[in-house]
């Protein structure tokens, strides 16, 4: 009986559909065992060229539109995927450009006087700022385009907002989500470093700010001081 078995398998293989669909469901398989993004894609494609032969040469219509949709979507993710590492990678020598994540954010328009979030929110995404003028409202700091904000909300306790972010000029932002920022992390390590790097900046530059206000705070009460002295 098991013999018989195995002569079916190999009549079978000597069909050259028959093979690709063997071949494709190895590669299907691997594509489950993949533990990063890129070697997963390419496994997929491979999965669906074959899928595409058997399903041509078996006349297996159904399986051949399938994979026929999942062969471009497989192959603009992997795409996508390499262009990201290269920018990173990039980012990572010393350009903290966040222009390479536009590809992984979806556009809110804003209008002036619009309140984006408040502090103390529960925070859920961070923003590019394509155009317009936004500022944060506590510190009184007008970000530039090509800024990003809300980033300090995926590293702080209960994800909270830590200042509150207005629109004073209508304009257009990009947003991503902290699931996919997660992602893009666990994804590619070098996500993760640029993302410390950008944080790091945001703590000084907001910390110099801070220094720069409780100076011009101090030397009015200071002048009134040194006048009675004298």
């Amino acid at each position: 009986m098991r013999f018989d078995f195995y002569q079916e398998v190999l009549a079978t293989l000597e069909h050259p559909g028959e093979l690709a669909g063997y071949l494709a469901a190895c590669f299907t398989v691997a594509t489950y065992s993949m533990r990063t993004m890129i070697p997963l894609r390419i496994s997929g494609i491979c999965a669906n060229c074959l899928f595409i032969t058997y399903g041509y040469l078996a006349a297996a219509y159904p399986n051949l539109l399938l994979h026929s949709i999942l062969l471009p979507l497989n192959i603009v993710r992997l795409y996508q995927m390499i262009r990201l590492i290269s920018q990173v990678k990039d980012a990572s020598l010393g350009d903290l450009s966040m222009d390479w994540i536009k590809l992984f954010t979806r556009q809110r328009h804003c209008r002036k006087g619009e309140k984006i979030f408040a502090k103390g929110e529960t925070a859920d995404a961070l923003f590019y700022l394509a155009s317009g003028r936004y500022r944060l409202s506590e510190l009184g700091l007008e970000l530039a385009q090509g800024e990003i904000v809300g980033e300090m909300g995926l590293v702080t306790p209960e994800n909270r907002r830590t200042q509150s972010f207005e629109c004073i000029e209508d304009g257009t932002l990009l947003v991503m989500s902290y699931d996919q920022a997660r992602q893009l992390y666990f994804q590619n390590p070098r996500f993760g470093f640029y993302f410390l790097r950008l944080i790091s900046r945001r703590l000084l530059a907001n910390n110099e700010q801070s220094e720069a206000r409780l100076s011009h705070l101090l030397i009015p009460s200071a002048e009134p001081e040194a006048a009675r002295l004298a």
